[in-house]
């Protein structure tokens, strides 16, 4: 079920990021910085509006949306997309389409394993080159 996506989450590793990136025109410092940060992902819901914040120590991002309604999103590699939320069975997926020519579509798949942890599929559409990010569920410090 989706709902068990909601949440903290702490990047773990990465799988075939760099082809990904490299497949969507990301050029090589941004891809050298994206293979090596950490970043993590808080995922929200209030009734239809969804929140998903992505910080790290490179560049944050919030999305914020409501299925099945399309959106303006800058994504953290500098493009400009529209980003459409859906839900796919027990899959949150986004599909971002280009505004800019020789942009490329992507497609998102956020996923919970039998093991608990997130699983985000990244698959640049025309090449379908696929990269996977995996999260670990964690409690962020709050300032006492």
């Amino acid at each position: 079920m989706v709902d068990q996506l909601l949440g903290n989450w702490k990047l773990e590793k990465n799988e075939n990021l760099d082809a990904y990136m490299k497949a969507n025109n990301v050029n090589i410092v941004l891809r050298k910085v994206g293979n090596t940060i950490t970043s993590y992902e808080e995922i929200k819901r209030e009734g239809e509006n969804w929140t998903i914040n992505i910080t790290s120590t490179f560049r944050n991002s919030k999305l914020e949306f409501k299925l099945g309604q399309p959106f303006t999103e800058d994504t953290l590699d500098g493009r400009r997309v529209t980003t459409t939320f859906t839900i796919e069975g027990s899959k949150l997926v986004a599909i971002q389409e280009p505004t800019k020519e020789g942009d490329l579509p992507s497609k998102f798949e956020r996923e919970l394993q039998e093991d608990g942890r997130m699983v985000l599929t990244c698959i640049s559409l025309p090449e379908n080159v696929v990269a996977k990010r995996y999260f670990q569920p964690y409690s962020p410090k709050t300032p006492s």
